[in-house]
């Protein structure tokens, strides 16, 4: 078994006609976007329930509008 690297497969492509070299990409790329798409799946964590405990009320929401606007529009643009 020959042992290549990206360089060395890359120089073996180069030496195909056009056609050859789409049609190696073709078969080649659904492999390696289903590889990398496993690998991207595991590293995922679920953001369900991020807010979960927050309490959050309306009052609170009413407070920080006011904050933010206290100064809106400002005086010196």
């Amino acid at each position: 078994m020959v042992v290549a690297n990206h360089q060395t497969v890359l120089k073996m492509l180069r030496q195909l006609p056009p056609n050859e070299q789409l049609k190696i990409i073709s078969i080649a790329l659904p492999e390696i976007e289903k590889s990398l798409g496993k690998q991207q799946t595991q590293a995922r964590k679920s953001l369900r329930g991020l807010w979960a405990g927050a309490n959050i009320t309306s009052e609170d929401i009413s407070e920080a509008r006011k904050e933010m606007m206290r100064n809106f529009p400002r005086s010196d643009i």
